[in-house]
């Protein structure tokens, strides 16, 4: 019995190489706005972010520990909200404007 090959009538097409369209729309385009938002967020450091959620959660623990608990839930609400800006400010930093 002769082993025959797996044919995938698909794989000369998977070879082609295609690339992004280019975003030239006005309604695509960012504010000014929005551009300098994204200009001062990425001269922050991304680790910035990351202790600053660290320093809240732990300012958190030690409201909460002395008693003063409403203090510690705002607190430490602050931690996901920095998280996710440093989030935005490593995808602005990778994802530049082309």
């Amino acid at each position: 019995m002769a082993k025959s090959e797996d044919v995938n009538p698909a794989s000369e097409a998977s070879t082609r190489a295609y690339e992004p369209a280019p975003v030239v729309r006005d309604a695509h385009s960012e504010s000014h706005f929005t551009r300098v938002i994204e200009q001062q967020t990425a001269r922050l450091p991304s680790d910035f972010f990351l202790f600053s959620a660290l320093g809240s959660m732990a300012l958190s623990l030690i409201l909460h520990l002395t008693g003063k608990n409403e203090s510690s839930r705002f607190v430490g609400m602050w931690a996901p909200a920095l998280l996710t800006m440093g989030v935005y400010n490593k995808i602005v930093k990778l994802l530049r404007p082309r």
